[in-house]
């Protein structure tokens, strides 16, 4: 499809912040008529692309209740990651970097509802996307456009988290919890690279065998009994499967119960990696009111005791507060999928007008890796 055969679109709205994303997806988003770009307003550092897929991501959900540490402006289409085919280019655009026909991945912190600035409203849950030229890399060989919107945002997370951070390296022990989510998954990949041997959790055995067929040494079902609720105890097992000693670093996306059950598998002077907290979402307040009424709370005398370094890893924040850092992680990462050594996993495609389906699946843990819509 040239630009001049575009036609109508579709596009995904969130119309205003929900009190929690489901209540957004239920009564605050929309799929309405989008209208093709114009080739002739383009600016000279601008491109056209056709949307063939885009990522479904954990904080695409976050953010339609404003409890995300980065906020769009409502009305806003989602979608942070997402891939497909260049239809126009400006005149200022090299075609050497970006041409007619080019399948690329666009880049979320340079556009898209994360990115902040000029091009946040260039969501990916739509047909078209304008964005700027920096914002664009061409697909690798052999990767899909489902697996290209799955790469930059859950394995350079995973990267500053055990790389920059954790400084995980070759012989030691990882302990990643929530490790069939996109970036637990991510980080399995990216652990297993390096030569760390990794101890997975999770909460489903279903997903833990495909965790454990992507790489992971060992898994956990940290899941209590039938009709109990909270967490099983885990940490003898850990501890069995490391001689006594203990976990190096524990990457750690959960929070809660695990983090507190995970704070006693650590062998003296671990590194306990904050990642997230997916098992307690509701940080901040609904309808992008802020603050933190129910911050996650660690223990300081096992802290302590244990002699840890507990260790924030905000890979975006950390980026924008030091450009620097990107570089090489990037450039890493870029050389490992050349080796075909990274390759995303994606358990769930769904058409956009399913978009409602999909965002519950990524919500209720139904997604293995990630999920994936088709404009």
């Amino acid at each position: 499809m040239s630009a001049t055969e575009m036609k109508p679109g579709k596009k995904v709205v969130v119309a205003e912040f929900a009190e929690n994303p489901v209540e957004a997806i239920e009564k605050y988003m929309s799929i309405q008529d989008m209208a093709p770009p114009d080739p002739v307003t383009l600016k000279g550092h601008e491109v056209i692309i056709s949307i063939k897929s885009v990522s479904v991501g954990w904080v695409d959900l976050l953010m339609t209740s404003g409890q995300y540490q980065h906020m769009p402006h409502p009305p806003y289409t989602p979608g942070m990651e997402y891939s497909g085919l260049v239809l126009e280019t400006g005149s200022a655009v090299p075609a050497e970097k970006i041409a007619v026909g080019d399948r690329v991945l666009v880049d979320g912190l340079q556009a898209g509802p994360r990115s902040g600035g000029t091009y946040q409203d260039q969501g990916g849950f739509a047909s078209y996307a304008v964005v700027p030229d920096r914002a664009l890399y061409r697909i690798p060989e052999g990767f899909s456009f489902d697996q290209a919107c799955c790469l930059l945002s859950s394995y350079e997370t995973a990267y500053h988290c055990l790389i920059t951070r954790g400084r995980l390296k070759e012989g030691e022990t990882v302990l990643i919890n929530g490790a069939s989510g996109s970036t637990g998954l991510a980080a399995v990949h990216i652990a297993k690279i390096v030569g760390a041997t990794v101890i997975a959790t999770g909460r489903s055995g279903e997903k833990l065998a495909v965790v454990k067929a992507q790489g992971a040494d060992q898994v956990i079902n940290c899941k209590n009994a039938e009709g109990e609720s909270g967490v099983r105890r885990f940490r003898d097992e850990v501890k069995g499967l490391t001689g006594g000693r203990g976990v190096d670093v524990v990457y750690d996306g959960v929070g809660g119960e695990v983090s507190m059950e995970s704070l006693r598998c650590v062998s003296f002077g671990a590194r306990f990696l904050i990642v997230g907290w997916a098992s307690t979402p509701f940080v901040a307040k609904g309808r992008g009111q802020r603050g933190a009424p129910n911050a996650n709370q660690l223990p300081t005398n096992l802290i302590m005791m244990k002699g840890l370094d507990v260790l924030g890893c905000p890979m975006v924040i950390s980026t924008i507060n030091n450009p620097a850092i990107r570089p090489p992680r990037f450039n890493q990462i870029m050389r490992w999928v050349a080796e075909g050594r990274i390759k995303p996993h994606i358990s769930h495609v769904f058409p956009l007008p399913e978009y409602k389906k999909a965002m519950k699946a990524k919500w209720s843990g139904q997604v293995i890796g990630s999920c994936v819509l088709h404009p």
